[in-house]
């Protein structure tokens, strides 16, 4: 069989990628409204530690690992617990902020997708904070756990009365694994590299990071992996084409003279 190479002309063209001055003030404003909703749900340390005990015993209940068993291993030595905790404080914003930049950059219908994905899986963890105010495993005595960003740094938080940036009683759901879980899934759905499960590392680092320094439980990840799950089962991700998957792809398409012709083939 014959085939010549030409363009596809049926092919779709590259998504439009958002105006970027819209974007910028669309992500700010979530992360400003974020932040707010955040502060509303300050104030609530009886509840939040009652709610802590019903979360802790609930574990035990359903037969999860202790988390002891992850912050013994990390306090084996003082450098492996900063470097968890180092971890937990400076990865979680960059990579995400990252992983958007280089969707809308390289991947406009993907990072559309992902953008909607994140804003809903925050707003409803938001509406959970709010509803079920939770203190960190480090605030209960019960757990016998060790607050390593308190005693080893670095330390992201202050002494919860004197906190005015930050709530410290939003655990559950783990935005922390939440959002690392979806930019995995994210990379790997965009991307055609043989080793893009590898990008499955960075949830799995931060789940032993969260749960090992203390900063969540394990049924908090649980929660946030639900939400992520309910998230992608409405939005949808882009069909994977051509454009949207950075790569040519090959067809065949008639010729004039009933010839088939390979379209796209030298893309």
């Amino acid at each position: 069989m014959n085939a010549r190479t030409e363009p596809a002309e049926a092919e779709p063209a590259t998504p439009a990628r958002p105006p970027i001055v819209r974007e910028l003030l669309l992500v700010a404003g979530l992360f400003l409204v974020y932040k707010f909703g955040r502060q509303l749900a300050t104030g609530h340390t009886a509840e939040a530690l009652r709610n802590a005990g019903d979360v802790w015993h609930a574990e035990r209940w359903l037969h999860l690992p202790g988390e002891q068993s992850v912050q013994s291993l990390l306090l084996h030595g003082d450098i492996l617990v900063r470097v968890a905790n180092t971890y937990y404080a400076a990865v979680h914003f960059p990579a995400t902020l990252a992983f958007l930049v280089w969707l809308y950059l390289r991947r406009p219908a993907h990072y559309v997708w992902a953008r909607r994905v994140l804003a809903a899986v925050t707003a409803a963890a938001l509406v959970l904070h709010l509803a079920f105010p939770l203190a960190p495993p480090r605030m209960l005595a019960a757990a016998g756990l060790v607050d390593t960003a308190r005693v080893y740094g670095p330390s992201v938080y202050g002494p919860p009365k004197t906190d005015h940036l930050s709530n410290q009683f939003a655990a559950m759901p783990s935005l922390h694994f939440g959002w690392a879980l979806m930019v995995a899934i994210g990379l790997i759905v965009a991307t055609r590299s043989r080793w893009r499960l590898l990008w499955l590392l960075h949830p799995l680092v931060t789940l032993l990071v969260i749960v090992g320094t203390a900063n969540h439980y394990w049924l908090d990840a649980v929660v946030a992996g639900a939400l992520l799950a309910a998230a992608l089962a409405v939005i949808h991700a882009p069909r994977r084409t051509a454009t949207t998957a950075g790569r040519g792809a090959t067809r065949l398409v008639p010729a004039p003279a009933g010839e088939p012709v390979l379209a796209g083939a030298a893309r």
